[in-house]
C-alpha cells in the first residue's frame, strides 16, 4: 500500500481530536484524523455518549477559528450562574448556597453546554467540508518511528503516513504516547462517575448547580428543554460500587435515589436517558512533548469533572499548538516548536490537576467535621469579593 503525506496526523477522534482537526484544517493545514471507533451521533444509539460537555469562554474562540461555532451556537444552553450547594449534613438537605454569577466578570455566561454526541455529529459535518481534511474513522494508529524531518505512522489497514507533526488525542492510555515511551503519573480515588440526562419539573434558569456531600458532586448542568420539560445533564460521581450498583438500578429505583441525592431541589428527576458510567483518576503526562509528536487532551491530562475543567484545557493545548504552528509553518513539528508548547502549557496544566485533585479529596470526605470545613471554607471565599472574582476568572481559564 503506498505511503501518504500530510503536515499532521491526529490519533484520536474524540471531541478532542476533531475539534484538532477541524482547527489546523481551518487554518490551511493538511490533515489525517484517525480513531479506531467510528463516533456515534445520535443521542438514541447504543454506546452514545450521555456526557455533556461546557465549553468556557476561550473555548468559544477556538471553535470560532475552527469554522464549528456556528454550526453549534444554535444548539447551546447558556451557563450564566455557577451555584454550589453544600448538602454535607446527616440528610440530603442543603445547608449553604452561593453563586457565582459571570455577569460579575463577564459580558458574556461563564460557557454553554452541549452533549457530547451532538457535538461529534457537528464536528464530522464540519470536517466533511474541509477538502484538506481526512478523517478515517474504524482505524488505528500502531507504530510510530520518528527521526529529525519527519515522522512515520503505520494504521491498523496497512497504511503508513509521513507527517511533520503527529499529535496524539488517543485518550488517556494513548498509544502514541506509550510508543514515544513518555511516562504519566497516575491517582485513583475508588470513584465512578454516572453520566445521564434528566428532566424535572422546576426550571434551571441557565444555572449549573454542584451538590457536595460525602463521596463526590452531583452536578446539573442546563439543557434546552425536552417536549416543553425543564432538562439538565448531570454527572454523579461516587464510590466506585456505590455507583456501579445504581448503575444497574431499575428506572424507578434509580429516579428515587437520584431524587434524594439532588436534595430535591428540581422536584422529582426523571431519567431521559441511557445512563453511562467510568472510573475518576488524575492524570498527567510527564512532558507533553517527544521528537515530532505532541500530546492534547487526555494524552496529556485527566482530570475528575469538576468545575467543566477538562476539555476546556484540551482546546486550550490545541489553541496553543495552532498559534505557535501559525507563527512558524515551515518549523511544524520541530524541536522549538514542541519546546513553546510544553514551555507553554504545562505549568497551567500542573496547576489545575493538583486544585481539582484537592477539590475532588474535598468532596470526597466522610469526616463529620471536614464536611463541616468544607462549608466554612466555600463561605469564606464566596465572603471576599476580591477572591471571588479571581477563582471565577481562573475558573474561565482568563487567568
Amino acid at each position: 500500500m503506498p505511503t501518504a503525506h500530510c503536515d499532521i496526523l491526529i490519533s484520536g477522534g474524540g471531541i478532542a481530536g476533531l475539534t484538532a482537526a477541524a482547527a489546523f484544517g481551518s487554518a490551511g493545514f493538511e490533515v489525517i484524523c484517525v480513531d479506531p471507533s467510528p463516533p456515534i451521533t445520535n443521542r438514541d444509539a447504543d454506546g452514545a455518549d450521555m456526557r455533556t460537555t461546557a465549553m468556557l469562554q476561550p473555548a468559544r474562540r477556538v471553535l470560532q477559528a475552527a469554522g464549528l461555532w456556528e454550526r453549534l451556537e444554535p444548539h447551546a444552553s447558556p451557563l450564566q450562574v455557577m451555584r454550589i450547594v453544600d448538602a454535607g449534613g446527616e440528610k440530603p438537605e442543603p445547608r449553604l448556597t452561593k453563586d457565582f454569577n459571570a455577569a460579575d466578570v463577564s459580558e458574556l455566561p461563564f460557557g454553554w453546554n452541549f452533549p457530547n454526541w451532538l457535538l461529534r455529529r457537528e464536528m464530522v459535518d464540519r470536517l466533511g467540508e474541509l477538502q484538506n481534511v481526512t478523517f478515517l474513522p474504524g482505524i488505528r494508529t500502531t507504530s510510530l518511528f520518528t527521526r529529525e524531518g519527519e515522522a512515520r505512522v503505520g494504521l491498523s489497514d496497512g497504511r503508513k503516513i509521513r507527517t511533520r507533526l503527529v499529535i496524539a488525542a488517543d485518550g488517556r492510555g494513548s498509544p502514541m504516547r506509550h510508543a514515544a515511551g513518555i511516562e504519566v503519573q497516575t491517582k485513583r480515588y475508588g470513584q465512578k462517575a454516572l453520566a445521564f440526562a434528566v428532566t424535572h419539573p422546576v426550571p434551571h434558569e441557565s444555572v449549573s448547580t454542584e451538590i457536595h456531600r460525602t463521596g463526590g458532586p452531583f452536578t446539573l448542568v442546563p439543557l434546552p428543554d425536552r417536549e416543553g420539560v425543564p432538562c439538565s445533564a448531570v454527572v454523579w460521581m461516587d464510590d466506585g460500587p456505590l455507583s456501579q450498583t445504581r448503575y444497574d438500578m431499575d428506572v424507578t429505583a434509580f429516579e428515587a435515589a437520584m431524587t434524594e441525592r439532588s436534595a430535591n431541589l428540581f422536584g422529582p428527576l426523571r431519567l431521559a436517558s441511557n445512563r453511562s458510567i467510568w472510573p475518576i483518576i488524575s492524570q498527567k503526562a510527564q512532558r507533553l512533548t517527544s521528537e515530532r509528536l505532541a500530546l492534547v487532551a487526555e494524552a496529556a491530562h485527566v482530570v475528575p469533572p469538576i468545575g467543566a475543567q477538562g476539555l476546556n484545557m484540551s482546546l486550550a493545548d490545541t489553541s496553543t499548538l495552532l498559534a505557535l504552528a501559525q507563527e512558524r509553518p515551515d518549523g511544524l513539528g520541530d524541536p522549538p516548536m514542541l519546546d513553546a508548547y510544553h514551555k507553554a502549557r504545562y505549568g497551567d496544566i500542573s496547576l489545575r490537576v493538583q486544585g481539582i485533585d484537592a477539590l475532588n479529596r474535598a468532596s470526597q470526605t466522610k469526616n463529620p467535621m471536614l464536611r463541616d470545613m468544607r462549608a466554612a471554607g466555600l463561605n469564606a471565599l464566596y465572603a471576599l469579593p476580591a477572591v471571588r472574582k479571581t477563582l471565577m476568572q481562573m475558573g474561565l481559564g482568563v487567568r
